[in-house]
Formats: structure tokens, C-alpha cells, sequence
């Protein structure tokens, strides 16, 4: 048995272990835990069965003999006597693998012992083992027959015996009555051991199957999350950096120098932005003592900052933001997130100036998004990303549906459907 204990723990020279480490301490089991683990064991299962059941038979053997010296129950055995007595603990080391088997061999042996007069108390302790292992072993049904036969053959016997021991045999058939109800009793025990063994093991696979699919669901929404938010920030840099570049190129000799600087503090201010979104992301790896941290959910009260910073790379937004209550954060972060994706795909993929109209209304029990251009759409033969696909996760991950194409004429769209309410566990 291992046991951890984690706290302050005196080493050898008296000082302490600091409280995360671990110490595994290796400790025998009590004798009464080996005791329950016996019990609770199926028989069948348990290791060293043969030389357990051996050195049972011994013991029991021993027991017979002295019970055939010492108790006064019927004449001392003689050579017949004692080779019956003694051959009818031999089978008795197989019972865990065949003990209706191992207790015909022994009936078969006993019932001339009996039938010689012998001692009747010495082959009494094996036979209830015997009996025993045949009812923790087998079904009810079986074990109540296979009572009945022996106590058949054993009246039948004892009757071509003496008719006086044929009754007190028939006296005491409770004993036998009560080893096979306890062995029925012992079995019924294991098998509810074993239903909540299985149980808590079940429970504990589907805890870890559940962590699993957490992590699996953590790191796509980080993903996602690092996608979004490096896609716009990278392309408001980038548009931004050819405005300075183009003012620094058009005329050398009329330096716009009001025109380089503002283009200038709009990266800076792009990629303050971007640092302070990429650490609230980020920190939900650092978050160790928490199962289920989802970290900062942005919202829609962030889509004026979109706006602005599609607006600052040249695209002509126009917005209509009709909402009459807030939605649920989870749902909130998703229209968020779409209507990032679908600005910043604009503005890469849009040409020049692009115009764009951004439609954000409520509904009964559910978010409209529609975010819509007029420019040329992607370019053939690029390499596809990942936006597209990553919206749609957006909305699915609050079950909602979104689509996006090409517009009949001309452009590209985006819209959402997203509901209201969001269930248990939807992040």
C-alpha cells in the first residue's frame, strides 16, 4: 500500500519538507484489511489458490486425525479407515477450480468411511469447506440441490449404518443447512463489492474522459481565440504600416509628418491592444487550481472599438447596432469574435476602401449578425485559413448556425444565427 503524505514532514537532520512535496511511505496492510480483501476476493481470482488450498488441506487433515484419536464418535478408523480419511482432503486443493468435482470425490470416499463405522466427526470440517466453496462458487439454484443430494447420500448411508445416527445426522443437518447459506450469503456480498467497484471505476473513467474533453474544448477556444485576435491585429499593423510607408514614398520632399505619426500611433495603439488580449488569453494556461477557468469572454460592448480600427485601415463601415438586452456572455464573446473575423477579412480581402455594412439586432430567442461588403472576396488559388472555419466553430459552440459566401451581386457576406439562451456547459 502507498501512501502519500504531502506536508510539512521532519527530514533526517530535523528540518521540514517543503508542503508540495510528495513523500510515498511503503506500509504493509493490517491483518484486517488482508482479512476483508480475502472476503471480498472471488476465490476463483485469488492469487496462490492451489498453494493456499494445499496448505488447507493439511491443516484440516491434522485436524481430522486428532478429531479420529480424540473424540469418542464411532470407533477409532483402522488402515481402510484412515487412507479414506486422509485421501478425502487430497481433492480438496482443486475446489477453487472444480469444486463440484473436488465434492463428489470426497462424498465418494467419505460415504465408505461412514459406511465402516469409522469416526463421523473427523471428515466433518472438510466437508462443510467443501460444501462451503461450492455455494460461494455456484448459483443459488445449484448450491440448494447439491445440498439436498448430500444430505440424500449421507441419510442413505448412515441408515445401512444405524438407524439412531441416520437421526441425529438428520438432527443436525442445520450445520450444513447454514454453511451453504452462508456461502450463498458470502456470494451475494462480492457481487455487490464488485457492481461498486465497477461503478466507481466506471465514474472515474468517465471523470477523466470528461477532463479530456475539457482540455480538448480549453485549447480549441484558445486556438480560436489567438487566431482572431493576431489575424486583425496582424492586418490593422500591416495596413497601417503601408499607409506610412506610401506618405514616406509619395512625396519625400512633402513630408506629411502629421500623417506618418498618426499612422504610426495607431500600431502602437494596435498592438497595446493586441499585448492586453494576448496576456488575458494566455493566462488561462497559468490558472493550475482551476478546473474549469474560461478566462476574460470579451463582449459586445467591444464592437465600437472593431469599427474604429476597420475604419483607421480604410474601410467605410457603416453600422446598425440595435440590441434591447444583453445577451448571455458566452454568446456576446461569440458575435464578438464573428464580427472580428469578418471585418478583418474584409479589410484583407475586400480591395481598397471597401464598404461595409455591419447589421447586429435581437430577435425572439436569438442574435442576428450580418456583416456584408462589395469588395472582390479572396484571392483564387490562396492558400485557405482558417477564419471561416473558425466562425463557424463560434457559432456552434453556442449552437448556433452561420454561413458565408459570396453575394449574387458581388462582394461577400457573413450572417449569424445565434440563440439567446445558451445551455449547460456551452461555452
Amino acid at each position: 500500500m502507498t501512501r502519500s503524505l504531502v506536508g510539512a514532514l521532519p527530514s533526517r537532520k530535523g528540518a521540514f519538507l517543503p508542503e508540495d512535496d510528495t513523500v510515498h511511505e511503503t506500509t504493509r496492510p493490517r491483518l484486517g484489511d488482508r482479512i476483508m480483501a480475502a472476503v471480498n476476493r472471488d476465490p476463483r481470482t485469488a492469487p496462490h489458490g492451489t498453494r493456499n488450498d494445499a496448505l488447507v488441506a493439511v491443516v484440516l487433515a491434522a485436524a481430522a486425525v486428532c478429531a479420529g484419536l480424540f473424540i469418542d464418535d464411532g470407533r477409532r478408523p483402522d488402515a481402510l479407515g484412515w487412507t479414506l480419511l486422509l485421501a478425502a482432503h487430497v481433492p480438496l486443493v482443486w475446489r477453487r477450480r472444480r469444486p463440484l468435482l473436488v465434492l463428489a470425490a470426497m462424498v465418494a470416499l467419505i460415504a465408505p468411511y461412514h459406511a465402516l463405522d469409522n469416526n463421523h466427526a473427523a471428515p466433518t470440517l472438510v466437508t462443510y469447506v467443501a460444501l462451503y466453496t461450492v455455494a460461494v462458487t455456484g448459483r443459488p439454484l445449484r448450491t440448494v440441490l447439491t445440498g439436498a443430494v448430500v444430505l440424500s447420500v449421507s441419510l442413505t448411508v448412515m441408515l445401512t449404518v444405524n438407524a439412531h445416527r441416520a437421526l441425529e445426522l438428520l438432527q443436525t443437518s442445520g450445520w450444513i443447512i447454514a454453511v451453504l447459506f452462508c456461502g450463498i450469503d458470502v456470494r451475494y456480498y462480492r457481487q455487490y463489492v464488485a457492481s461498486i467497484v465497477e461503478r466507481a471505476v466506471r465514474a472515474e473513467r468517465t471523470r477523466e474522459e470528461e477532463a479530456r474533453r475539457r482540455v480538448a474544448e480549453e485549447r480549441l477556444r484558445i486556438a480560436r481565440d489567438l487566431h482572431d485576435l493576431l489575424a486583425h491585429s496582424i492586418t490593422l499593423i500591416g495596413v497601417q504600416t503601408s499607409v506610412a510607408a506610401h506618405v514616406l514614398a509619395a512625396d519625400p520632399e512633402r513630408l506629411d509628418r502629421e500623417a506618418v505619426a498618426k499612422s504610426l500611433d495607431d500600431i502602437a495603439e494596435t498592438c497595446r491592444t493586441a499585448r492586453g488580449e494576448l496576456r488575458t488569453t494566455l493566462e488561462v494556461l497559468r490558472e493550475h487550481g482551476l478546473a474549469d477557468t474560461r478566462g476574460p469572454l470579451p463582449g459586445l460592448d467591444g464592437l465600437p472599438d472593431l469599427v474604429a480600427a476597420a475604419r483607421l485601415s480604410g474601410a467605410r463601415v457603416e453600422q446598425d447596432l440595435r440590441i434591447r438586452a444583453d445577451p448571455p456572455p458566452a454568446v456576446g464573446a461569440a458575435a464578438y469574435r464573428i464580427v472580428q473575423e469578418a471585418l478583418t477579412n474584409a479589410v484583407r480581402h475586400a480591395g481598397p476602401e471597401p464598404a461595409v455594412r455591419l447589421r447586429l439586432y435581437d430577435e425572439p430567442g436569438a442574435l442576428r449578425v450580418s456583416v456584408t461588403d462589395d469588395g472582390t472576396g479572396p484571392t483564387p488559388g490562396g492558400t485557405p485559413g482558417f477564419g471561416l472555419v473558425g466562425m463557424r466553430e463560434r457559432a456552434r459552440s453556442v449552437g448556433g448556425t452561420l454561413d458565408a459566401g459570396p453575394r449574387p451581386d458581388g462582394g461577400f457576406e457573413v450572417t449569424a444565427a445565434l440563440p439567446l439562451t445558451v445551455g449547460e456547459g456551452t461555452a
